[in-house]
C-alpha cells in the first residue's frame, strides 16, 4: 500500500485528505491511502519518514512551508528565489522538494486578470505568500506586502492602507488564514469601503466558500475568487509529481 499525506499543525480541517480519499474512490485507486500528520515540530519529519516506510509523498501546509527547506535532501526542483515547499516526493528514504502552489496559483488567477491589474497588495508574508510573490513577479505585477506590523520583508502595516493605496493597487490577495472556519467573522484590516468594481480580491482560504474578506469585496462590486480551485490544481500537480519515475 502506497501512503501519502500532509504535515502541518494543527490539521483540524484537511482539504488534502478529503480530496485524495475521494479521488482514490472515484478513480478506483485501491493501492493508495492518504493520511494527516499533525506534527508539532518540523524536526519530527525525519522520524515520521523512518517510521512509515510506505510513505511516498507529502503535502506541506501551515506552518512548515518555509521551515521544511533545511530538512530536505534536495530542493533542485524548486525555482531559484522561491523559499517555500508544499510538496515532497519520497524515494528510497530521500526527500525531494517541490512547489506546486506556483502552478496552481497562476492557473487560478490568470483568467480573471485585466490589463489594469498591474499593482497588487499581498496580505500576509508567511509561507503561503511565497508562491504568490513568485507568480506576480513572473507576470510583471508590482506588489507590496502588508502585515500587522512592519518587519523584515513587509512594506506596510494594515493601518497604513488608505484610499490612495487601494486606488493604486487593484489586485488584493489574502495569504493569511484570517476568516478560515470556524473563525469566519475575521478578516484582514483594510478599508473595504474604498474598493471598486475594478478591484480583484483573491483569497487563498477556501473554507468558508466566501470569507468575510470576499464578502466585503463583493459588497463593493469587486471581482472575488477563493482558493478552492488553487487547492485542487496543486493537489493534482502533487499527484503527478509523486507518480513520475
Amino acid at each position: 500500500m502506497k501512503v501519502y499525506g500532509v504535515i502541518g499543525y494543527p490539521l483540524t480541517h484537511s482539504f488534502s485528505k478529503k480530496y485524495f480519499t475521494e479521488k482514490f474512490q472515484r478513480e478506483g485507486i485501491k493501492d493508495c491511502i492518504y493520511e494527516t500528520y499533525p506534527i508539532q515540530s518540523i524536526y519530527e519529519l525525519e522520524d515520521l519518514i523512518k517510521q512509515n516506510p510506505d510513505l511516498h509523498g507529502l503535502n506541506i501546509t501551515i506552518p512548515y512551508k518555509q521551515l521544511v527547506f533545511r530538512h530536505l535532501h534536495t530542493t533542485k526542483n524548486i525555482p531559484e528565489g522561491l523559499s517555500a515547499c508544499n510538496c515532497i516526493k519520497i524515494k528510497d528514504g530521500k526527500t525531494t522538494g517541490y512547489n506546486t502552489d506556483i502552478i496552481a496559483f497562476e492557473q487560478s488567477i490568470r483568467p480573471l486578470l485585466k490589463n489594469y491589474h498591474t499593482h497588487a497588495l499581498i496580505l500576509g508574508n508567511g509561507g503561503a505568500a511565497e508562491a504568490v510573490k513568485f507568480v506576480l513577479k513572473k507576470l510583471n505585477i508590482y506588489y507590496k506586502i502588508v502585515s500587522r506590523k512592519i518587519h523584515d520583508g513587509s512594506d506596510m502595516a494594515y493601518d497604513e492602507v488608505d484610499e490612495t493605496i487601494l486606488k493604486e493597487n487593484l489586485l488584493i490577495i489574502n495569504t493569511t488564514p484570517l476568516g478560515t472556519f470556524p473563525d469566519i467573522n475575521e478578516c484582514p484590516g483594510i478599508p473595504y469601503r474604498f474598493l471598486t468594481p475594478q478591484h480583484f480580491l483573491f483569497d487563498l482560504v477556501y473554507n468558508p466558500e466566501k470569507t468575510l474578506f470576499l464578502q466585503k469585496g463583493a459588497e463593493q462590486g469587486a471581482v472575488i475568487k477563493n482558493g478552492y480551485e488553487m487547492l485542487v490544481l496543486q493537489a493534482e500537480e502533487s499527484w503527478k509529481i509523486w507518480n513520475e519515475d
